[in-house]
């Protein structure tokens, strides 16, 4: 049998019938490396992205206020795409799903579908959280213990919101390879609460807007960290890790998200699925021009969308970020604080499909300078 999953309060700060983390608790093991290390390990071919955490960003007071006015003014526009998205799955794939979100980005919005099951439908939908990595798949022990515990034709993949479409490509990837060597099929479509990238078909809107979860990191996701995958730590019998922050819970936000957007419930008054659902990749095909047009050279240093821009500025060696001209102030004022805090240039561009795009650093070495990667871009 597979390990049992870990639950709240003893692994995250979440209630336990809230989630089940199908993860190894790596809380004691040291895995934090400063940005610009990682960076330049992770752009050099020494390390993979997913074998050490960066440092949490411990928000100013600033900063968490900038937060507070971007949840009160969007909990109205997250519910209606939660409740969008969840009755859209209850329609495709019927009441007795199985939620299995991917964490971290994706674990609060599976418990808001899992909220909004309850509220709305009176079921008590079972809640995971499981790992993927780019690059190295979704964690099949995970897989496995799913598959003991339930139909796997009924679990839900459910995600955030998508950029270009890698994890989309990952996940249908890796569950085929898993269908090979088992058997076992599970549904490679992912759910998402926002599609920009127009990767997915089930989702909740398209439009590129903040997603208040994306301000912050563990504090607003349990206090749990992104995921780790590292050979000496897990192995065929061990989930991907994680770390559990305990020490952070005085800044925890995490209930407080959930309750805020949850309140908004009985405000939504039309879950009617998207006319449009074609996933065009149209996303993707942006990239690839921002790729060609500023000579980066790798698809996976352009971050497309409010989501992944903040993940670059707070993970990341940011180098640039594209702002789309008359973008709302209100979605991006978050980004211009950070951008300011780390001086990164900001430059608007007028047909740019997604609200914003965050660059990393290319070529980015610890003796590296702006000025450097600009004649290197040339």
């Amino acid at each position: 049998m597979t390990p049992a999953p870990l639950r709240g309060p003893q692994f995250g700060s979440y209630a336990p019938d809230e989630v089940g983390w199908l993860l190894t608790d790596l809380s004691g093991v040291p895995l934090e490396a400063p940005t610009e290390e990682r960076e330049e390990a992770v752009q050099s071919g020494g390390a993979h992205y997913a074998e050490s955490l960066p440092h949490e960003y411990r928000p100013d007071a600033r900063y968490l206020a900038l937060y507070r006015s971007v949840l009160a003014a969007t909990a109205p526009r997250l519910a209606q795409a939660v409740g969008t998205v969840t009755e859209l799955v209850l329609r495709e794939r019927g009441p007795d799903v199985v939620l299995a979100s991917l964490a971290r980005a994706g674990t609060p919005v599976g418990v808001l579908m899992r909220r909004w099951v309850a509220w709305a439908h009176g079921l008590d939908l079972p809640h995971y959280a499981v790992s993927i990595v780019r690059g190295r798949g979704i964690d099949r022990l995970a897989l496995r213990h799913l598959a003991e515990h339930h139909d796997p034709s009924r679990v839900v993949f459910v995600d955030g919101w998508t950029g270009k479409g890698a994890i989309a490509r990952e996940l249908a990837a890796s569950v085929a390879e898993h269908e090979y060597d088992t058997g076992v099929r599970f549904d490679p479509r992912l759910a998402v609460l926002a599609d920009p990238g127009r990767c997915a078909t089930t989702f909740g809107t398209r439009e590129d807007w903040l997603i208040a979860s994306a301000c912050l990191n563990s504090t607003v996701s349990g206090l749990v960290s992104r995921t780790v995958l590292h050979p000496r730590l897990v192995g065929q019998q061990r989930y991907h890790g994680a770390k559990f922050y305990a020490e952070l819970a005085r800044s925890d936000v995490s209930a407080d998200f959930l309750d805020a957007v949850s309140a908004q419930f009985p405000q939504v008054d039309d879950t009617t699925a998207p006319t449009d659902r074609v996933a065009d990749h149209a996303g993707s095909r942006a990239v690839e021009r921002i790729v060609e047009d500023y000579g980066i050279g790798d698809v996976n240093l352009v971050k497309p969308g409010v989501g992944e821009t903040t993940r670059v500025l707070l993970r990341r060696v940011p180098w640039r970020v594209l702002v789309r001209a008359g973008a709302p102030a209100a979605d991006l004022a978050h980004i211009r604080l950070l951008a300011r805090q780390r001086d990164v240039p900001i430059e608007e561009v007028a047909d740019l499909p997604y609200a914003c795009v965050g660059l990393i650093h290319p070529g980015y070495t610890r003796s590296t300078t702006c000025a450097d990667a600009t004649v290197a871009a040339s």
